[in-house]
């Protein structure tokens, strides 16, 4: 007796571990915590925003500016900067429901009604390999899941995305250049006229008249030219 009631102890307590167990790994294998696992190793943060689906994620981090997408439940990450995000597109059944792109004013939700295809939310970004990524939110089949959103649900959660990328297109949009302040141009210098110099009186003529210069009288040949003032008493012989 006491060695079946030992035996049977040790199968409660073994059934106990192994349904821990197995709990603990199909919470920590669960897809949403996957994909957030993956975005902080890649982030070296959590993400502020997440939204994950059929095994592929997006998220953000604000704190670091950058933006990050998975595939196969966050076994691959690519990494962008939300400088690099263009928009979002709400795609049901491939027709764009509304969308939101930078520089342009965000075209709204009009028609909830599901389609009988996919609801799809389409990130657009600035890079040439990797332009696009598509998270398909709903698509048939899903109704079987356990905890899966209707094709309702899921159009309005990837309206609640578009509002959001619209909100940050905003916020990081480049601030807008400030209007060049136009230089302050100095008034031209008024013309400096030079002053006319003042007008010189002009000399008055003498009341009389000056006498002629005298005129000197040719030497006789051979004797020493002499000068000499005007009425010498000396000379003999004034000049007429």
């Amino acid at each position: 007796m006491d060695e079946t009631a030992r035996l049977l102890l040790w199968l409660a307590l073994a059934g106990t571990a192994v349904t821990f167990a197995g709990s603990a790994a199909i919470w920590f294998m669960d897809e949403d915590r996957r994909i957030r696992r993956a975005f902080r190793n890649v982030l070296k943060v959590p993400a502020d925003a997440l939204l994950s689906a059929n095994g592929r994620g997006v998220g953000f981090s604000f704190s670091r500016s950058l933006a990050v997408v998975a595939w196969d439940q966050g076994a691959w990450c690519l990494v962008y900067r939300i400088e690099e995000l263009v928009g979002a597109e709400l795609l049901v059944d491939g027709e764009v429901r509304a969308r939101a792109y930078r520089g342009e004013g965000r075209r709204p939700l009009e028609r909830t009604t599901p389609g009988t295809g996919q609801v799809a939310l389409r990130m657009i970004f600035d890079d040439a390999r990797y332009p696009d990524f598509e998270l398909t939110l709903w698509a048939p089949g899903d109704e079987a899941k356990r905890n899966a959103p209707s094709p309702a649900e899921a159009i309005q959660e990837a309206n609640r995305w578009i509002a959001r990328v619209e909100a940050i297109l905003r916020r990081a949009s480049p601030p807008r250049p400030a209007a060049a302040a136009s230089p302050l141009v100095a008034p031209a210098p008024a013309p400096v006229f030079a002053a006319e110099p003042a007008a010189q009186p002009e000399a008055e003529a003498p009341p009389w008249d000056e006498p002629p210069a005298p005129r000197a009288r040719p030497a006789a040949p051979g004797a020493e030219p002499r000068t000499r003032d005007l009425f010498d008493e000396d000379d003999p012989d004034p000049v007429p």
